[in-house]
């Protein structure tokens, strides 16, 4: 029988639907849809791409105040300099009292055209120093309340006010990430090239009835999975393994041979492809520097930033559709430690990428980094609620108007990000 969790799993693949409070689940909107109150996707419809940096980014190295003399104080070992004495190690001036790590160089010419921009001093306001308990509170975007059920991405799938593709909500990592938990479908997958859809038993049912999968679908009766489960078989088609292996991304988009890279270029593939995706999630692991902190963070800010920089060129014509940011769970200590890293610590910062992006400028509140503006005496606080900027982006860009409903019990007001 199928119930309200659904699990279509082959080759990395796994399509979920988590029914949530006794709502109707997957199949009952496929029923929906199939009488003909759902709508096809527009091909004009934005998207939300999201990049989690998994480990707590540290956003005074990410963007340090360009004046670092304080800083250098605090961190005599990792604290960079503008000067261009440093040569290799000095920081990018961004013209607005920050730098940006030279690692980031690949984001330079985006900030230079005003489709970058950074929110600073941002983070949860719960106070928790755990990663697992951050990460969950700033995905169910419920901070401090555990056991939130859905995930504030899939509750902005919901909050669409259409139907969709079964492509519509895509992670591409080998589970469901807790962003995208809910009553509303989403796929994780690593690879597309090895996307099937296979229910258990269904190709020996098939096999007996002398048909494949696909036209169990089509003898569906009356219809009830025949839309939805024909949209899926379109997609698949249209993402066949061979087209994918042929698949070139744009002149100049070289992407790293990593797993952000890869998963970037699928997204991208996604995209252009026209398969109806509304919003996409990838991740980015390793920030959480405890020791030797610059070396590991310049690796990872330059994969993050190459990636980025990739993806923006391979979209070409689609770039008017799509916004991007990125999110942490929490920042790193302001004072380095004895083993030349950073801890656990409040603040962070974050990039958002787009053409409507109001660009070229750090949004935010930066308190500085005197001793009596830091938060317990030793961390950025957070003066910008992340979900003052997920509720610019959903609401701005995707068209979800109800704040309550994408953020349950918080009464903030969204971060202006977004040029109207």
């Amino acid at each position: 029988m199928l119930t309200r969790r659904l699990f279509l799993k082959s080759g990395g693949i796994a399509l979920f639907t988590l029914g949530v409070g006794g709502g109707p689940g997957f199949l009952a909107r496929a029923a929906i849809a199939a009488q003909g109150s759902g709508s096809t996707p527009s091909r004009r419809r934005k998207i939300l791409v999201t990049i989690f940096q998994r480990g707590a980014m540290d956003g005074l190295a990410a963007v340090p105040p360009i004046d670092g003399t304080l800083l250098k104080t605090l961190r005599p070992r990792l604290a960079m300099s503008g000067a261009r004495a440093e040569g290799d190690r000095a920081l990018l001036d961004l013209g607005t009292g920050f730098g940006l790590h030279p690692a980031f160089e690949p984001l330079l010419p985006l900030w230079k055209e005003k489709r970058l921009g950074i929110v600073h001093a941002v983070g949860s306001p719960d106070p928790t120093r755990s990663h697992f308990d951050a990460q969950d509170f700033m995905e169910t975007g419920t901070p401090g309340r555990k056991g939130t059920p859905d995930g504030w991405l899939n509750r902005a799938v919901g909050l669409l006010g259409h139907e969709g593709s079964p492509f519509r909500a895509v992670a591409m990592t080998p589970s469901l990430p807790r962003s995208l938990y809910g009553g509303e479908p989403a796929i994780a997958v690593t690879n597309l090239a090895d996307f099937k859809v296979q229910l258990p038993g269904a190709d020996r049912t098939a096999a007996v009835a002398g048909h494949g999968f696909e036209a169990l679908y089509e003898q569906t009766s009356p219809g009830l999975l025949r839309d939805t489960g024909g949209e899926t078989f379109r997609a698949v088609h249209m993402l066949s393994a061979a087209e994918i292996e042929r698949y070139k991304p744009a002149d100049g988009a070289d992407y790293p041979k990593t797993p952000l890279g890869n998963a970037l270029r699928q997204i991208a593939l996604l995209i252009k492809s026209d398969v109806g995706l509304e919003i996409a999630f990838a991740e980015s692991a390793g920030w959480d520097t405890h020791v030797q902190q610059a070396p590991s963070f310049s690796r990872q800010a330059l994969d993050l930033a190459r990636s980025i920089q990739a993806f923006w060129t391979d979209l070409g014509a689609f770039q008017d559709r799509v916004v991007l940011t990125t999110m942490t769970e929490f920042g790193r200590t302001v004072r380095e430690n004895g083993s030349g890293g950073t801890d656990h610590g409040h603040g962070s910062c974050l990039f958002v990428v787009g053409n409507a992006v109001d660009g070229g400028k750090v949004h935010g509140s930066f308190p500085g980094l005197a001793e009596g503006a830091l938060y317990e005496g030793r961390d950025l606080p957070v003066t910008t609620d992340f979900r003052s900027v997920f509720c610019e982006l959903a609401g701005k860009h995707l068209g979800v108007k109800d704040d309550a409903k994408l953020f349950p019990d918080w009464t903030g007001r969204r971060l202006p990000l977004l040029k109207a």
